[in-house]
């Protein structure tokens, strides 16, 4: 009876524990929705709100202007080239990291990483310093007619550097997970190594290239930092969507200022509900993907 009487409290101990625990599951969630409320939702709606201030045909005159079109065209040409090409170097460098053993394997990992760790502003000036009139390359490229700063050449080369990770860094532990049974399964029986990687490989990591290649166009589209170091802000030419957005406001031309910012923000809310769509849609495939081996 002793005995009942010492373990009756510890029976009831997991349920009081488990009370306080949704007590504060809620209490840490309200903070969670004050934050991205006050954060994240009332600067968005604002952006939206301050572009219709004076009507929607005050905001449909602001996307005529010629340079706001000059700057929507150049910042979908720049995303056009720096995406493709980092989903394919991404591809391809995951693929060698995830499946194959060899010298540098490490070197190779940091040198993905390293645009995360250094600032987008770094990243641009190490471009001037290579290619700029006064860089190590300037003259060399200027005595051929080859001009890479306050072109378009640096700017997507500016891109590409900053959304380089993305790609990458969304398939590798992927990969990791999955093994080489299966390439080498395929392997053993006579397929070649390429037909092995468009019907083995890239099947199984389909749809987290596709988020990779979501979140790189992103960030490509809103890229600043090393953008703005390299394009010379040449009005027209070489502006991006957020350099315009600058030159706008600085300009105390709000409107058309808030009428870009909100194309570049329902841009991103399309980028993030697509993603989102792919997660909820395919979160089976990638879970049984990853406990294959």
């Amino acid at each position: 009876m002793a005995m009942s009487d010492r373990l009756l409290p510890l029976a009831h101990t997991p349920e009081r524990a488990t009370s306080e625990t949704a007590v504060t599951k809620v209490i840490l969630i309200g903070i969670a929705v004050l934050f991205l409320a006050a954060i994240l939702f009332l600067p968005l709606v604002t952006v939206f709100i301050e572009a219709l201030r004076k009507g929607w045909g005050t905001l449909f005159e602001s996307f005529a202007d010629p340079d706001t079109l000059a700057a929507i065209r150049l910042t979908l040409l720049v995303a056009v080239i720096a995406v493709p090409f980092n989903a394919v170097v991404g591809l391809a460098a995951s693929w060698a990291i995830a499946k194959f053993e060899f010298r540098g394997k490490n070197l190779l990992l940091t040198l993905i990483d390293l645009p995360f760790s250094i600032s987008p502003v770094i990243s641009g000036l190490v471009y001037v310093l290579l290619f700029g009139a006064q860089g190590w390359l300037g003259p060399w490229l200027e005595s051929h007619h080859i001009q890479i700063i306050f072109a378009v050449p640096g700017i997507v080369l500016a891109t590409v550097l900053v959304t380089f990770p993305f790609v990458a860094r969304e398939l590798i532990p992927l990969m990791q997970s999955q093994g080489t049974s299966e390439e080498e399964a395929a392997l053993t029986l006579g397929a070649s190594g390429w037909y092995t990687f468009f019907r083995v490989t890239l099947p199984n990591v389909k749809w987290a290239l596709l988020y990779g290649v979501l979140l790189c166009n992103a960030r490509a589209m809103g890229e600043f930092g090393a953008v703005s170091v390299v394009s010379g802000h040449i009005r027209g030419l070489t502006n991006t969507m957020p350099l315009h957005i600058e030159i706008l406001y600085n300009e105390y031309n709000f409107v058309g200022a808030f009428a870009v910012a909100s194309l570049l923000a329902g841009l991103a809310l399309f980028t993030l509900l697509a993603k989102t769509v792919l997660e909820w849609r395919f979160a089976g495939e990638l879970a049984a993907a990853s406990r294959r081996h």
